[in-house]
């Protein structure tokens, strides 16, 4: 089993961060948020403050990372630094992420959408970011068919492959039916997933393939409506 600790004191190679802001509900950009930075796992040691820009944005901060090789080839060692960011704005929600990940000489751009104060639906103030599938522990991908079969499910079937605009993530096993189904902007869950699952300091070349394969991947997802048929 890996250990994800490392000493966060012990880390020649800088990184860098930046926080961008908007508001959950028109996604219009938040002015004058407050961002603290410490690290994860000790939340007294707050070492930097931050405010946001009338883009939403912070400046770009530089952090310290671990080296650049640890996250270039199969290591015991954790390849990035994790710190939290709590963020306060008037008249939202505050908002703490945990476990942001900083590699060497890369830089991180950690996205936030705060929730008015008194807005009707509630969203969770407290995130956590797991360890990247490279380095985390992780139960082994679920088996299924390389061919699968297209049922009638009442919904409309497109004839051909189309990139949606949204895709439905299933929060939990593709049989439980108790999780929730969350609609993401296709971008950014390809974003998302790539952030999780590769390195941002791989070669160009690699980290376009590895893009690619995330893409063809989700693409026969929604074609052939795996998930919605295995319900």
């Amino acid at each position: 089993m890996k250990s994800i600790y490392h000493t966060q004191a012990d880390m020649p190679d800088m990184g860098r961060l930046q926080v961008s802001v908007e508001s959950r509900v028109n996604r219009d950009p938040v002015a004058d948020a407050r961002i603290t930075i410490s690290y994860t796992g000790e939340p007294d040691s707050t070492f930097e403050e931050l405010n946001t820009n009338e883009s939403g944005q912070t400046e770009q901060i530089d952090l310290e990372a671990p080296p650049l090789e640890y996250s270039m080839e199969p290591s015991e060692t954790q390849p990035y630094a994790q710190y939290t960011i709590q963020i306060t704005a008037d008249g939202y929600q505050p908002v703490t992420v945990n476990g942001v990940q900083v590699l060497s000489d890369q830089t991180a751009v950690q996205n936030i959408r705060l929730q008015p104060v008194g807005a009707a639906a509630t969203w969770p103030d407290d995130i956590i970011i797991p360890a990247n599938t490279l380095f985390g522990n992780f139960p082994p991908k679920i088996e299924e068919a390389e061919i699968k079969p297209i049922r009638q499910t009442g919904e409309i079937v497109l004839s051909r492959v189309v990139v949606p605009e949204y895709v439905i993530v299933h929060d939990g096993a593709p049989t439980d039916t108790t999780a929730t189904d969350y609609y993401i902007r296709y971008k950014d869950y390809i974003k998302n997933v790539a952030s999780s699952e590769i390195y941002a300091t791989w070669p160009d070349a690699t980290i376009r393939a590895n893009i690619l394969a995330i893409m063809s991947f989700t693409m026969n997802r929604v074609y052939t409506e795996w998930y919605r048929n295995t319900r």
